[in-house]
C-alpha cells in the first residue's frame, strides 16, 4: 500500500483550490466566485497576489484551507504534471478530481492520527483496513477513487472515529 503525501505542497500544484470551490462573500471570503473559476487574485504562475495579506483582505477561508496533499497528487500523479493553464480543457477534470480526492486525503489524515492511539487489536485492524481501502493500487485516474470500495471506506470513517472516541479522551 502506498500512502500518499498528506501535506500540501503548493509548488507542485496548479492552484486547484483557487478554482475548484465557489466563494460566497462573508467573513471568510472577500468576494463571490463561481465553482471552476479562477480566483481574481490568482497570478499566471499559480501564486496568490495577496497571499501575505489574505486574512487582512477578508480571505480567512483561504488561510484555514488545506488540501491535505490532494492538489499536488491530482496535478503530478493523475495529470502527469500537466496543468489547466497548459490545456484549458483540463480545468474541470482537474478541479473535479480535487473535489474527489480531498475528502479521501482528509480521512487518511484522521486515520494516520488514530494510529498513535492505544487501540484494541480489532480497531487497529479496522484502521488499517480503511487506510488500505482509501489507497487504491496504482491509481491513474479519478475513477480509481470513485470505486465503491474507496467510497464505502470513506463513508465508514466517521463511524470508525466515533467508535475510537473513548480511546482519544484526555489526549490533547
Amino acid at each position: 500500500m502506498h500512502l500518499p503525501d498528506l501535506k500540501e505542497d503548493c509548488s507542485r500544484c496548479a492552484a486547484l483550490c483557487c478554482l475548484a470551490y465557489p466563494f460566497a462573500p462573508h467573513e471568510d471570503f472577500g468576494l463571490a466566485k463561481a465553482q471552476d473559476t479562477p480566483c481574481p487574485n490568482l497570478c499566471k504562475d499559480f501564486r496568490c497576489s495577496i497571499h501575505t495579506d489574505l486574512a487582512a483582505k477578508g480571505f480567512g477561508g483561504c488561510v484555514a484551507y488545506s488540501c491535505a496533499g490532494a492538489g499536488q497528487r491530482v496535478t503530478q500523479e493523475l495529470f502527469d504534471g500537466d496543468t489547466w493553464r497548459d490545456d484549458p480543457d483540463l480545468l474541470t477534470h482537474m478541479t473535479y478530481a480535487l473535489r474527489v480526492l480531498r475528502p479521501i486525503h482528509e480521512a487518511l489524515l484522521v486515520l494516520q492520527e488514530v494510529s498513535a492511539l492505544q487501540l484494541p487489536a480489532g480497531l487497529q485492524a479496522r484502521r488499517r483496513e480503511l487506510t488500505q481501502a482509501l489507497c487504491p493500487e496504482d491509481p491513474d485516474s479519478v475513477w480509481d477513487f470513485e470505486e465503491d470500495s474507496v467510497q464505502d471506506a470513506l463513508a465508514a470513517v466517521p463511524d470508525f472515529v466515533e467508535n475510537i472516541a473513548p480511546f482519544a479522551q484526555g489526549r490533547s
